[in-house]
């Protein structure tokens, strides 16, 4: 955006804030909850860094939103389908003209939350089970009583051999994927070539979750719980891999999709492809899937680095078990090493306003 837009967009956002507004009622209450997140209406104004972000990049995510447009937004989604908007300006404008913040707080009024970050694993996988590769990627058996077998017992049952999808040689990549719910397996034809393929979350084991990292990093025997580090700790100890993973029973489950498209995410919660940097998961009994979500935080930490913003526009397209609350999210990074490393360093204060249609109100998520 350049001097100029800003300078029209900063006189717009003065206006705005010069302009009285009867106060509104919270479009939608919260499913049941004790007393529920606070919703209070604001000015553009008080989102900071609101004008900044370049919103034509955000365009596609909210597009993908209106694809399955929760009740109340039809009009909204309407109306965004037809524009083409040349540059974030305009973009920018659209927003503030059809949609209005309102601020997010949890129970108590605190307005202040958590972000984390998550990612697509992408791993190195075989069809059959040789060499290394030994550890079994499983689909959802058909049998409700196999299904719920704990992760201990199933190496010693000859029906999961018939479930694998395909084989890891990495135990924690394995882990991984079965923490991220999604992953993309790479794998090697005998010509050399190679294959793309995606597994998503199919179900689980109806286990008890334990982490199976916790008492690897309580025991100081890895530094951190970084890919790098759990394949280190894995190689140097490989009779006691076994014994690390079974403290977690429970197991995850998937199914094989074909990547038409290697530059979109996995579907979420939503149904729509996740975009990276775009899309986050949040607590639905909070916030309804698809609603786009102005997010103030911070940068991904790294060692010596003064912590820069992190200002932009997100979308809820996903949820997660352990994403919980009004003033809660989980960004999507995107997938590979890179990713991987931004979203085990995302662990940061996060404060968010939610963007809701001025006219009618939006269901209850």
């Amino acid at each position: 955006m350049g001097w100029w837009a800003r300078g029209v967009l900063a006189l717009i956002l003065g206006s705005l804030a010069a302009c009285s507004a009867p106060p509104l009622q919270p479009p939608g209450q919260p499913v049941a909850q004790q007393s529920g997140p606070r919703w209070a209406a604001v000015d553009w104004k008080e989102l900071p860094g609101w004008g900044s972000d370049d919103l034509l990049t955000a365009w596609p995510a909210l597009l993908a939103s209106c694809l399955r447009p929760a009740p109340g937004w039809a009009e909204f989604c309407a109306r965004a389908a037809l524009q083409a908007p040349a540059d974030a300006m305009e973009a920018t404008l659209f927003l503030m003209k059809h949609l209005r913040p309102w601020r997010l707080a949890a129970d108590g009024g605190e307005t202040t939350g958590l972000l984390t970050g998550y990612f697509e694993p992408q791993v190195a996988a075989s069809r059959s089970r040789q060499g290394a590769f030994q550890w079994p990627l499983l689909a959802l058996p058909a049998d409700p009583a196999l299904r719920r077998t704990p992760r201990r017992d199933m190496e010693a049952d000859p029906r999961f051999a018939a479930l694998a999808l395909a084989y890891l040689d990495d135990p924690f990549a394995l882990l991984q994927l079965q923490v991220q719910g999604s992953g993309r397996l790479v794998m090697h034809d005998a010509d050399g070539g190679e294959r793309i393929s995606r597994v998503a979350f199919a179900g689980h084991n109806d286990q008890p979750f334990r982490s199976a990292v916790r008492p690897l990093l309580d025991r100081g025997e890895i530094r951190d719980a970084t890919p790098p580090s759990l394949s280190d700790w894995a190689r140097r100890n490989p009779a006691r891999v076994r014994e690390a993973l079974a403290v977690n029973p429970r197991v995850v489950y998937f199914r094989e999709e074909a990547l038409a498209d290697g530059s979109q995410g996995p579907r979420g919660a939503q149904g729509v492809p996740l975009m990276p940097g775009r899309s986050v998961a949040v607590d639905k009994a909070f916030i309804g899937l698809g609603t786009p979500l102005w997010l103030e935080s911070t940068e991904p930490w790294s060692p010596g680095a003064t912590p820069s913003p992190l200002r932009r526009l997100v979308l809820a397209q996903d949820t997660g078990g352990a994403i919980q609350g009004a003033v809660r999210a989980d960004l999507f990074w995107g997938w590979g090493d890179e990713a991987a490393q931004r979203a085990s360093r995302t662990r940061q204060p996060l404060r968010l306003w939610a963007l809701l249609p001025l006219e009618g109100r939006p269901a209850a998520p």
